[in-house]
């Protein structure tokens, strides 16, 4: 089967580059789909450099959530896989993630950080990383360990047809919402995990929390 990597970029000129060369790495049938989205620090004219990507230009910036979902619309595999570009994700966990999908016995991996381990991260990360996987199994009555994981495997048509609406960081629990309330059971297997600080670039922040936590509220209760 082939597997579609999506990374989407923003500002990521200082580790793009091996980001990708570790993707490259791994030994599958793949593609890689990149869509900048509007860099202003030499991102974007380094990919154009690249071989061997689809590499896709947003004309101003729109968030990774749009991102993703510009990058939909290129890929040809037959399993859909996130990379964001920062090197806290190692992708030799790939493998470990798209087995379960290839062989038939899921339609949806995550890549836990916490399933067999506590990686270090900032405490306020780790609060609120850990409330949104237990928000989302109260909610959903699951049990889920690492919801706001980039890490996240689909089977193409599934998450095709999830009529994202998303535009930044809530990518993570719409689709998590709209998966499990389709009644989609979402495997985890554990994987690698650096973090890195806001000072290295981390564009994640307390509002984007906010706005995970009613995401998940929303789509579990809106018709």
């Amino acid at each position: 089967m082939k597997l579609s990597v999506i990374v989407p970029a923003y500002n990521e000129v200082d580790t793009m580059e091996e980001s990708i060369a570790r993707v490259r790495q791994v030994k599958l049938d793949q593609e890689i789909i990149v869509v900048d989205d509007c860099s202003t620090d030499g991102t974007r004219e380094l990919l154009q450099q690249l071989p061997d990507i689809k590499l896709v230009l947003h004309e101003r910036n729109m968030g990774k959530g749009m991102a993703i979902r510009t990058a939909l619309g290129y890929v040809t595999g037959d399993i859909v896989i996130i990379q964001d570009a920062d090197l806290e994700y190692d992708p030799r966990d790939f493998p470990a993630m798209v087995e379960p999908i290839a062989s038939g016995k899921a339609d949806v991996v995550y890549g836990s950080r916490f399933l067999k381990s506590t990686p270090k991260m900032r405490l306020p990360n780790y609060i609120a990383n850990r409330g949104l996987a237990i928000t989302a199994s109260i909610l959903f009555r699951t049990r889920i360990t690492d919801e706001a994981t980039c890490y996240k495997a689909f089977r193409a048509d599934l998450i095709k047809s999830l009529n994202l609406t998303c535009r930044r960081f809530e990518f993570c629990p719409e689709v998590t919402a709209k998966l499990l309330r389709r009644g989609v059971k979402i495997m985890e297997v554990p994987i690698r995990y650096t973090a890195r600080t806001s000072e290295l670039g981390k564009k994640i922040g307390w509002w984007d929390g906010i706005v995970a936590f009613w995401t998940l509220i929303k789509y579990r209760f809106m018709r």
